[in-house]
């Protein structure tokens, strides 16, 4: 069974989990600019903070895509899966030096990708790595191009 298209799930909450809560509150919150909404917690150690990121998405990689985007985005290839989340910025630059200036690593400098996009990734609160990506054309644009599709209208 399963989810007609007319009651697909309406949000994506990811949860990261932290030992340093402070911090990840801080970078997301406060240096990224991600609005928190109310939430429920009890007293003590017993923290949470839901932060609004615009539109979410779920994105499937074969190991394979995820080393090609590394090369295209000259970061490093690590061993294993990585913890990642992508945000869309209306400026990659800025996302890359106010994340910087706040401390934390970049681990790769904005590029133009083939995809067109400008990305770039920073080291993230609690393991997550942080791609920022800013788009170049709608969707509709990119469509156009030449592997743009779905995965069901792609050759294997």
């Amino acid at each position: 069974m399963t989810l007609p298209q007319t009651h697909p799930p309406r949000q994506l909450r990811l949860i990261i989990e932290t030992d340093d809560f402070d911090e990840a509150v801080r970078f997301y919150r406060d240096v990224l600019g991600m609005p928190e909404q109310p939430a429920f917690a009890t007293t003590g150690d017993d923290r949470v903070s839901i932060l609004h990121a615009g539109t979410a998405t779920i994105e499937l990689a074969t190991r394979a895509h995820v080393r090609a985007i590394d090369a295209i985005e000259n970061a490093a290839t690590l061993d294993g899966p990585t913890l990642r989340i992508a945000l869309e910025v209306a400026d990659t630059d800025h996302a890359v030096a106010v994340s910087e200036e706040s401390g934390s690593e970049v681990l790769a400098r904005p590029t133009e990708t083939p995809f067109r996009t400008i990305n770039a990734r920073v080291q993230g609160p609690a393991g997550w790595q942080v791609t920022f990506f800013q788009e170049l054309e709608t969707l509709e644009q990119r469509q156009t191009h030449e592997g743009f599709e779905t995965d069901d209208q792609r050759a294997r």
